[in-house]
């Protein structure tokens, strides 16, 4: 049976194992979790509107708003966890037209897009009650997805398949026909890497030879706890401020900030506080900020073009990375999981992602000394 070694345990890394066979490999997860971005997120899984001009992007997210389904059933999601709630659009009527002309357009490749429709104030209001009456766009397969929950859901159910999880921060050494994976300690040998670790993707290949372009950026949310009826609410999309994201059991959170020089703190600010509550013109009076709230912190990967890569290293196909999935890891973070698995699982199919990406030597490249 041989080994894998996966370090990350954030939405990627946990995914792949519980894809990758536990029948044909003995699995390994590595992962100190302080920083991760994960952990501290929510999110609208709703690619379809996005007005990005990278069209590789938009094709992996629209993919990976689909994979869901399967991952539903795959994973056992229940509605804490994800949920499709619809997506509520709020900009100005002209900019309304313009976005539902671009979903009738792209629901031709994505009917998981769902219902669209325009909705005059009044049924605005009625299917976001705490919002004041304004036009909005409404498109009823958009989801929500707790990346906390998902992550314990997930965690649980690796155990169970054998997988060995450890908290712990891992470095790596190449060996001759193998890798050794340093841990509090210990020294494990493997057949193979998946790296999923972020922005730490950078000093993890530095020591064994490689230069990584990925940058790491904060990000700060808020999870308000309320005795709304959050669980009918849907997300929603506010122009020129912070989105809302209900769940269950009264909890809605707000954000989230894109803090690029801020790195790797994780330190709460009441600047991001200010920022992501600049939306409270928009609710019909103020009761939702007397609720008791707590912020959330982490830490994500984004590259210059501000897209995900991941695949094979060119010139080692024993290690796989992935990083640099922004703030749209987890619409995409499943995806590129499951896509991972099955370049393990299924050895015998070439690899088929280029389409989705740029070269890998685009983000990551061999020292000339090595």
């Amino acid at each position: 049976m041989k080994k894998i070694a996966i370090i990350g345990g954030g939405i990627v890394g946990m995914t792949l194992a519980n894809y990758l066979d536990n029948q044909r490999f003995e699995i390994s997860l590595f992962d100190d979790e302080k920083n991760q971005a994960t952990k501290a997120s929510a999110g609208i899984i709703s690619p379809w509107l996005s007005k990005r001009r990278n069209k590789k992007w938009y094709q992996l997210a629209k993919e990976g708003a689909a994979f869901f389904e399967k991952l539903t059933v795959d994973f056992e999601l229940n509605k804490e966890i994800y949920e499709r709630c619809g997506t509520l659009f709020l900009r100005k009527k002209d900019d309304l037209q313009e976005l539902e002309k671009l979903a009738l357009e792209r629901q031709k490749e994505a009917p998981e897009m769902g219902e669209i429709r325009l909705l005059n104030p009044e049924e605005t209001a009625n299917l976001m009650p705490l919002l004041k009456p304004a036009p909005s766009l409404y498109l009823s397969g958009g989801a929500r997805l707790d990346g906390a929950a998902y992550l314990l859901h997930l965690k649980k159910r690796a155990e169970k398949r054998g997988v060995k999880l450890y908290q712990e921060r891992a470095q790596i050494r190449k060996l001759d026909q193998a890798w050794e994976v340093s841990h509090e300690r210990q020294r494990t040998v493997v057949d193979a890497l998946a790296i999923c670790a972020g922005p730490a993707l950078k000093d993890l290949l530095l020591p064994v030879g490689y230069q990584v372009k990925v940058k790491a950026q904060k990000g700060q949310l808020l999870s308000f706890q309320t005795n709304f009826a959050t669980e009918n609410f849907p997300v929603v999309f506010l122009e020129g401020a912070a989105d809302l994201i209900p769940f269950q059991k009264g909890k809605l959170l707000v954000g989230a900030t894109h803090e690029n020089e801020a790195g790797w703190d994780l330190q709460e600010t009441s600047a991001a506080f200010e920022q992501l509550t600049d939306f409270a013109d928009y609710l019909k009076n103020q009761e939702l900020l007397d609720f008791p709230y707590r912020y959330r912190v982490g830490t994500r990967a984004y590259s210059e073009d501000f897209a995900p890569f991941f695949g094979p290293l060119e010139d080692d196909s024993s290690v796989v990375v992935a990083s640099g999935l922004g703030s749209s890891g987890l619409t995409t973070g499943p995806y590129i999981a499951y896509l991972l698995a099955n370049y393990f699982n299924e050895p015998e199919k070439s690899w088929k992602a280029a389409h989705y990406q740029k070269e890998m030597t685009t983000y990551i490249q061999k020292n000339e000394q090595q």
